[in-house]
């Protein structure tokens, strides 16, 4: 048994890289230490964990020489170009970017909804994206109650899912706008402070955005159901942290609203918060430094015979990015440990 794990964190200084250390600490993970690898420029230490610097060492391949674990929270071309070298050193992978969630040979996994999918991995272990982590908590019960036949998706993604540029560019932006100043854009194509950008990624040839289509393959994976239909249109609002989405679903077999308020309330990663009349639903502000994707206005949807709708509410960062991974990081572990 290992009495401690040495962690490569590939991203220690972005929002996700961060509340990755965060949760280490707060879940009291057997870390024996956490190492920073940054692929150049500065060396400067990235923050604390436990009360000491976080070491910073440049990324290369020998980098991950006795580490048993890493995070990739960085883009996808380091994932691409160093999380097979770390495999080959004998480091556990788990990768947060969109490098490999489309492999079929490399699992994608929500720990509450399928942790068997771990014992495939062949040393990398994938992330969904913040959006499917969010959608597949709530749909995974709804399909294993009553088949999900088709999906119809809006995702309102918060800033801090474009990293920490896009959150400066808003705090930027509201500052100006309200001291009269004129405002400027580099991370997003246009304003976003008091505004929604219909827009998350790169527009694809079918009409959809990169964000779009990965979302709508992850869950075909997530739910290891090819044959759902599925259409996501995400866009971006002037909210720092959590995603907010509007689902409208088509079952196999009927199933009402009262049925799947029972369903989500009893399911791991999901708290029901459902009392429209008295104000009560799912709010970004609300879900922010939450470990459960928040669901809600749950209702029959009038345009199908078996449809339901709901809204809901995640934190992208901590939820949907950083505790799905330290999760993964858990269950890794505890056979060594048990």
């Amino acid at each position: 048994m290992l009495k401690g794990y040495r962690i490569a964190l590939v991203g220690a200084s972005t929002p996700v890289g961060r509340e990755l250390v965060r949760l280490l600490e707060e879940r009291g993970f057997p870390a024996l230490e956490v190492v920073a690898l940054e692929p150049g420029g500065s060396l400067e230490s990235p923050g604390e964990y436990l009360g000491s610097g976080i070491p910073v060492r440049p990324l290369d391949e020998a980098a991950f020489t006795g580490m048993n674990l890493a995070f990739f929270a960085s883009g996808p071309r380091a994932s691409v170009e160093f999380a097979r070298g770390a495999r080959r050193q004998g480091t556990v992978v788990i990768d947060l970017t969109a490098a490999f969630r489309l492999e079929k040979d490399v699992p994608l996994v929500i720990p509450e909804l399928d942790p068997q999918a771990l014992s495939t991995h062949d040393g990398i272990i994938s992330c969904p994206s913040p959006g499917a982590v969010q959608m597949a908590l709530v749909l995974a019960p709804i399909h294993r109650k009553a088949g999900v036949k088709r999906v119809v998706a809006s995702v309102y993604q918060a800033v801090s899912d474009a990293g920490e540029g896009a959150m400066d560019e808003l705090t930027g932006q509201l500052t100006g706008l309200l001291n009269f100043q004129e405002t400027t854009c580099s991370v997003f194509p246009h304003r976003i402070a008091f505004n929604v950008i219909p827009q998350a990624g790169i527009f694809l040839e079918n009409g959809y955005t990169s964000d779009e289509m990965g979302i709508m393959l992850e869950m075909q994976r997530l739910l290891r159901s090819e044959d759902l239909r599925i259409s996501v249109t995400s866009a971006r609002v002037p909210v720092f942290y959590s995603h907010a989405q509007s689902l409208s679903v088509e079952t196999d077999r009927k199933i009402s609203p009262a049925e799947v308020r029972r369903l989500l309330a009893s399911s791991p990663g999901v708290k029901v918060e459902d009392r429209p009349a008295d104000g009560v639903y799912p709010l970004p502000m609300e879900a922010t430094g939450k470990d459960e994707c928040l669901a809600g206005r749950i209702r029959r949807d009038l345009s199908w015979d078996n449809g339901v709708a709901l809204w809901t509410s995640m934190d992208n960062v901590r939820k949907g990015a950083a505790l799905n991974a330290v999760q993964i990081a858990e269950q890794v572990i505890a056979p060594r440990n048990g």
